[in-house]
């Protein structure tokens, strides 16, 4: 199973996560499924995907921000969604990339078996 985690500002424009996705997809080929927590539901429906709703506190990450372990108790949200929604043993395989104009990440996850 592949998983792109999706991270994102409220409101973040649907061009801002498509273009997150194209990104993480280019480096690591076409997921699955997509995998965010429930407060960025609505902006992440708008990519047409199979979607998982996850808690993302307490997973470990490789990337680091601060401002997101203060916010949401992990390093980076795109990065623990699709950990949490791929189950145990999983494993970052495109750490965390950027949309052009900042207000979207997005991070692939790979395991064995379904979510």
């Amino acid at each position: 199973m592949k998983v792109a985690g999706i991270g994102c500002r409220a409101g973040a424009p649907p061009e801002a996560l498509r273009d997150a996705l194209a990104r993480a997809e280019a480096q690591g080929g076409r997921v699955a499924a997509l995998a965010t927590i429930p407060a960025r539901e609505a902006e992440a429906r708008g990519l047409n995907r199979p979607l998982h709703l996850v808690g993302v506190a307490g997973i470990a990450t490789p990337t680091q921000s601060p401002r997101i372990m203060a916010l949401h108790g992990t390093g980076s949200v795109a990065e623990a969604a699709a950990l949490a929604a791929c189950g145990p043993g999983a494993r970052i395989t495109v750490p965390r990339v950027t949309s052009c104009c900042g207000c979207a990440t997005a991070a692939i996850a790979e395991s064995e078996g379904a979510p």
